[in-house]
């Protein structure tokens, strides 16, 4: 949505629905690796493959070519577990439940939707906020 640079904000925040298994470790690669700077390169990554444990996280993390002694590092030492934590308490203030779970604007929408239904939403948006 490169149309749009410049002119919204986006805000990730994670939902590990499901803490007994991968959810919450692969939310701390995704951080680990947005640390420097490949948060989408792993997050795709992570979509694709479907592998979520350590050892794959940590493969995934090679070849993207981060600072795999960091990266891991820091998911060994839970340095992002506090803003994972942070992120599932709010979904679950806002009773928030599914993911994906958008907000445009004040307008909550759960699940995938087509990307035209964004735009149209950001549309409506960014003539409401340019009215005077």
């Amino acid at each position: 949505m490169e149309e749009y640079k410049g002119k919204l904000k986006l805000v990730i925040k994670h939902y590990p629905y499901r803490y007994r298994d991968f959810s919450a470790l692969a939310a701390q690669a995704a951080e680990a690796a947005g640390a420097q700077g490949k948060f989408w390169e792993m997050h795709d990554l992570m979509l694709e493959r479907k592998q979520l444990d350590r050892d794959s996280l940590l493969g995934y993390a090679q070849e993207l070519g981060l600072d795999v002694p960091r990266f891991r590092r820091e998911l060994d030492g839970q340095k992002y577990l506090p803003r994972v934590e942070a992120d599932f308490a709010l979904a679950r203030r806002l009773d928030f439940f599914q993911t994906p779970t958008f907000v445009i604007n004040g307008r909550v929408l759960v699940g995938e939707r087509p990307i035209k239904m964004f735009r149209t939403l950001i549309d409506q948006a960014l003539t409401e906020a340019a009215k005077p």
